[in-house]
């Protein structure tokens, strides 16, 4: 019995052993490890010193284009997304009203123009009338009651011609103001570009007393602006003509390349949080960029190429002294 208990006690014995030695190794060994620093190589590369903003993209160039006459709109000729180039054909207002305009000053004027002869007939006998009393007072032939009637003829035809010629030069003008307005029925593109958006529908009737109705607009896709808003605490890092890139959602970590145009001085106040407007222009010949489109921007403040580089976390460490 004694035995059994001896051997059952030297057995608790070697097994608390075991296990502290296990301990003691694993310690020692985890120390090991936490003390052994991370390596990392050395490697030559780009580094930037970047100012980050979000910002959406618009077409550089782009034309609201509106009704300059009232008018029911008969037809729209085009469709979002349509190409047109400048002078092609957009839309039609109804133009019957205007036409008749046309149509009643021009025969007005033709009236006008005929009259114009008679009184220039009228005009030449006078004139002819006036000589001869003149011809015959200087022969004592007539009186002067007769030379001065034939002088207040004369003068009468005179400037009864010239209000007429007042009179057609004003009709003209009308005239070239209401075949303007019948011009304005047909509504043609100002720009080349592409129909971004159609804000009338056929069939509504315009009104242009107020304000000019905008029926569509035309944006010129091949050069982008983004317009980034940048927080007040990084505007200052900001420099015309400083390099800036940025990437969309969907682009695949493509990068688009830009330089920085300008900063609107004017701040926009969202939620109490002070933004600055900085805009720049980017080529978009492939039509890969479209309006109001998401942009992740970044403006290179300092940038250095082709150099050596380390991790950050090799640069701190205990006392923020660099470690080797």
């Amino acid at each position: 019995m004694k035995r059994s208990m001896t051997i059952v006690i030297a057995g608790l014995l070697a097994a608390a052993a075991a296990a502290g030695a296990w301990h003691w190794h694993g310690d020692r060994q985890a120390s090991r490890n936490a003390a052994a620093p991370l390596l990392a190589q050395a490697q030559r590369g780009d580094v930037e010193d970047l100012v980050s903003a979000t910002g959406t993209l618009q077409p550089r160039d782009y034309v609201d284009v509106g009704a300059q006459v009232s008018g029911q709109l008969e037809k729209i000729h085009v469709e979002v997304g349509s190409v047109v180039a400048e002078g092609d054909l957009l839309a039609e207002i109804d133009s019957t009203l205007y036409r008749a305009r046309v149509d009643a000053t021009r025969a007005s004027l033709e009236n006008q123009r005929a009259q114009m002869l008679d009184r220039q007939a009228q005009l030449d006998l006078a004139t002819l009338n006036y000589k001869r009393q003149k011809n015959l007072m200087a022969a004592e032939a007539t009186t002067a009651e007769q030379l001065q009637t034939a002088e207040a003829t004369l003068r009468s035809a005179k400037a009864q011609l010239a209000a007429l010629q007042a009179q057609i030069r004003q009709s003209e003008s009308t005239l070239r103001a209401e075949e303007a307005q019948l011009n304005y029925a047909k509504i043609y593109a100002p720009m080349s570009g592409t129909v971004v958006s159609i804000t009338a529908r056929q069939g509504q009737t315009l009104n242009t007393n107020q304000q000019a109705p905008v029926i569509l607009q035309i944006a010129d896709l091949s050069t982008m602006t983004v317009q980034a808003q940048v927080s007040e605490a990084d505007v200052n890092r900001l420099r015309a003509g400083m390099p800036v890139w940025f990437t969309t959602l969907g682009g695949q970590d493509r990068r688009w390349q830009g330089t920085l145009r300008k900063v609107e001085p004017t701040p926009v106040v969202q939620n109490n949080v002070v933004l600055y407007n900085a805009l720049f222009d980017v080529p978009n010949p492939n039509r890969a960029l479209m309006p109001q489109m998401t942009a992740q921007v970044f403006f290179v403040v300092a940038s250095a190429r082709d150099t050596l580089t380390v991790p950050v976390a090799a640069l701190s460490g205990l006392g923020r002294r660099p470690q080797a």
